[in-house]
Order: structure tokens, then sequence, then C-alpha cells
């Protein structure tokens, strides 16, 4: 039975945890909060739930310790978290307006989680010889939008390190690859600024799981190193 070791299960991170259990995978979930493992943990009594800080190395280490004492090999990374904002305004706000506070949820609590997994989860699946890391990101990836600079600026040094990973990998039988959900996600997080809106014009969880189980089925004769996603009914730049 294949092994999905994800980083961040509270909304996205938890339904995709969900789609590869239905589809026979065994999990292994790190969250922050016991409160978010504990409601894993009772949505899927088999997986293993795992309280911890994505940039503590330390912790990283210990997830994947205890990933592969649980279920043997990990065969696939997925990398789902986001910033806590405190109040801060998502997107990082306009630049002539912005505080010298804005690019922090960005350089001090995500960059360094994502480098954390990836340097270690590099690590770990090269030793292994095999595996799938997948890390989610947004459509800031691809462009610098309005009032979205702070999270642009960290978004295409997400894409690029992954692009770094997935070079440096492939001659080690690991897939490293980048999907970049151009969209809002619908979950509880986002319900009231999709409230009347068509289900086009956002992405479901679910399709994002299933994307992640495409990268993960993919042969070595055709690896995916960035897929995009977006909604038939919201703007799709190419």
């Amino acid at each position: 039975m294949p092994t999905l070791l994800i980083f961040g299960a509270r909304n996205l991170g938890r339904a995709i945890a969900g789609h590869m259990a239905e589809l026979g995978w065994s999990v292994a979930a790190v969250a922050r909060s016991e409160e978010t493992v504990g409601r894993l943990r009772d949505e899927l009594p088999d997986a293993l739930g795992i309280a911890g800080d994505a940039a503590s190395e330390e912790d990283v280490e210990r997830a994947f310790d205890e990933a592969r004492e649980r279920f043997g090999s990990i065969d696939l990374v997925v990398v789902a978290i986001s910033p806590t904002f405190r109040g801060r305004q998502v997107g990082g706000g306009k630049l002539a307006e912005a505080d010298g506070k804005a690019l922090s949820p960005y350089t001090e609590e995500l960059l360094p989680a994502l480098f954390t997994v990836l340097r270690v989860g590099a690590r770990r699946l090269k030793e292994q010889g095999v595996g799938t890391f997948v890390q989610i990101t947004g459509g800031s990836a691809r462009r610098g939008m309005p009032g979205r600079g702070p999270w642009a600026a960290a978004a295409f040094a997400t894409r690029a390190l992954v692009q770094s990973a997935a070079s440096e990998l492939r001659e080690h039988g690991v897939h490293v690859a980048l999907l970049i959900v151009d969209a809002t996600i619908e979950s509880e997080k986002s319900a009231d600024r999709l409230a009347g809106r068509a289900p086009e014009e956002s992405a479901s969880q679910e399709d994002v799981a299933r994307a992640i189980a495409y990268l993960a089925g993919q042969s070595p004769r055709a690896w995916t190193h960035e897929l995009q996603l977006t909604p038939s009914g919201d703007r799709w730049v190419p």
C-alpha cells in the first residue's frame, strides 16, 4: 500500500488526505494544532496524525521517521501549508500602502517552512531512490498581481526552489512537481468570498486532490514538473 506524507492538514490538506485514502493509500499528516490532528483522526481513523511545525527541522525529520516506522517507505510528499496572517491583509496589499511588515507572513513563516520541508524531503527521497514530492502554490507563482506583491515574491521563490529540486532529483528517481492552483479554492475559509458565485469560478478541493493523484501516478517516462489548474469561469492568463 503506497504512503502519503502531507504537511498542512487543516483544509485542503485534509481533503487531499481523504481522497488518497479512498484510493487505497496510507496517510500520515502533519499539522500545527492538536485540534487539526484530532479532526483528521476522526475522519481517517487509520491515518497517522502528527502534531508539528513545518518550519522546525526537528519536527519535519520526526514526521518522516514516524511515517516510515508506521508505514515503511514514503511514496508521496505533499506540502499544502499556508501562512497565518494574524490580521494582516492577504497578499500583502498595494506596495505604496504596505507597511514594513507586509512581507513577514511569507519571509518569516511560509518560506522558511517550505524550504525546510523541501530540504529534508529532498534528502529523504533521494536516499530512498524513489518517490514524488508535490508543492502546492497559487497563481501568484506565475505573475505579480495588484495588491499581492509580497505573496508573489514568496510564490516566485517557491517556484524557483521547486524547479531546482526537480532538476537535482530527477537522476535519483525522484519526481518533483509544482502544482499551481490559479484560483480561489472552495473551503471554509473562502465561503464568504465565494458566496453567490458560480461553482466554475473557483477550484474545488476535490479537483486539487485529483491533480495530486494524477501527479503521483505518473510514469518516469512522462513526468510533469509543473501543473496549473484554472477554473473555466475564472480569468485565464497564458
